[in-house]
């Protein structure tokens, strides 16, 4: 009898490999060597029997020690005779793979729009479509309407497909189930009827209207309410706007994905709104009240004598309301002092006069900048 191969080259593995690096060498084979990868090829399912005979005794701790000690997990050709999963017919297959199963659906419920296969009741896919906002619209909220294409359930054959006056047959290969089970040796795999497409049923006068889907596309319209404080990246849920279930299933749901225009006056932050306003050099000097812009509206700043530039100023209550509810935000104004230009002549003759009866008490931070440079 030839000698069996070794478990740990059959994974792909190293002796000393760890268990979880064994359990991911046992998932990327018994991926690459599935039935629904290879279509049921008999290389494959000898090498998939291989494979799980492998990760059987090497994913066992007591199994793996026996086997490194004596060569196999019972002191015997670990291949020779019997289910290697320790089950009978169909179990052993589904047993090893259930890790295999975890790794690739995750934990129980599927991603937006996954719907399962079968004759029964099935919720309707879901939409989604995005949404553009100015800045004011989200800062106060807004009523849109939004135009968008999805299935109805086609009148003519009120969603069963089939022409008038005749009926959908249960299909004959599934029963109606839309699945099929396949046996391979020791393990079985439950895979979509390939004669109905998972349906369970058989048209065989579809509808002319549909084609057989059961479904027309149509436009449709819906008003939406914005709330107050959306921004980029917020999604609003409008509950039973999706696609049309199939067999009495409800429909989906409609998600809109939320992108605000930017505004070339303001900046957004979170809650807060960030402004720059310019300021004339002797407004700057002297003092002033500015109006200065907001997202609802105009306000007034008072700007202090001797502001510099890039001073900033907070105006309470002026950014953008909190999407939770929690208040709203703040808007930060920085004021930026700009040089005059195109002087006059008798402009030019005032600031040399300002000029020579200035000194540098009027130049604080000129002064301390001389000190700290040419001070020695």
């Amino acid at each position: 009898m030839p000698q069996a191969q070794d478990l740990y080259e059959i994974l792909g593995v190293p002796r000393g490999a760890s268990q979880d690096e064994i359990r991911k060498a046992y998932l990327k084979l018994a991926h690459k060597y599935h039935p629904d990868k290879t279509g049921g090829n008999k290389e494959a399912e000898d090498k998939l029997k291989e494979i799980n005979a492998a990760y059987d005794v090497l994913k066992n701790p007591e199994k793996r020690e026996k086997y490194d000690r004596f060569g196999a997990a019972d002191g015997s050709n670990p291949f020779g005779g019997g289910n290697p999963f320790g089950g009978q017919g169909g179990e052993g297959f589904e047993a090893p793979f259930d890790d295999f199963f975890d790794m690739l659906f995750g934990q129980q419920g599927g991603r937006r729009g996954g719907r399962r296969a079968g004759g029964g009741a099935q919720p309707g896919n879901d939409l989604e479509l995005r949404l553009s906002l100015t800045l004011k619209e989200a800062a106060k909220g807004a009523k849109k309407k939004v135009r968008f294409n999805r299935n109805e359930t086609c009148g003519d054959c009120n969603g069963s497909g089939a022409a008038a006056g005749s009926q959908p047959q249960t299909c004959s290969e599934c029963g109606g189930s839309g699945q099929i089970r396949a046996a391979h040796g020791f393990f079985s795999v439950t895979r979509p009827c390939h004669r109905c497409g998972g349906a369970g049923k058989i048209i065989s006068n579809p509808c002319k209207s549909c084609g057989g889907a059961g479904q027309v596309k149509q436009s449709r319209e819906v008003s939406v309410d914005i709330p107050a404080g959306v921004d980029t990246g917020s999604q609003l849920r409008v509950t039973g706007e999706g696609e049309p279930g199939r067999g009495g299933g409800p429909r989906g749901d409609l998600y809109i994905a939320i992108q605000v225009q930017s505004d070339e006056r303001f900046r957004r932050d979170g809650t807060t709104i960030l402004c720059e306003v310019p300021i004339s050099f002797t407004q700057a000097a002297l003092g002033d009240t500015v109006r200065v812009p907001t997202i609802s509206g105009e306000a007034e700043l008072k700007v202090p004598a001797g502001t510099q530039t890039g001073a900033q100023f907070r105006l309470r209550g002026l950014g953008m309301p909190d999407l939770r509810g929690y208040g709203t935000g703040d808007q930060i104004v920085k004021v930026v002092v700009e040089t005059p230009k195109k002087l006059s002549k008798r402009q030019k003759e005032l600031l040399k006069e300002f000029q020579e009866i200035s000194d540098q008490e009027n130049y604080p931070l000129y002064r301390r900048f001389l000190d700290s440079f040419f001070g020695d």
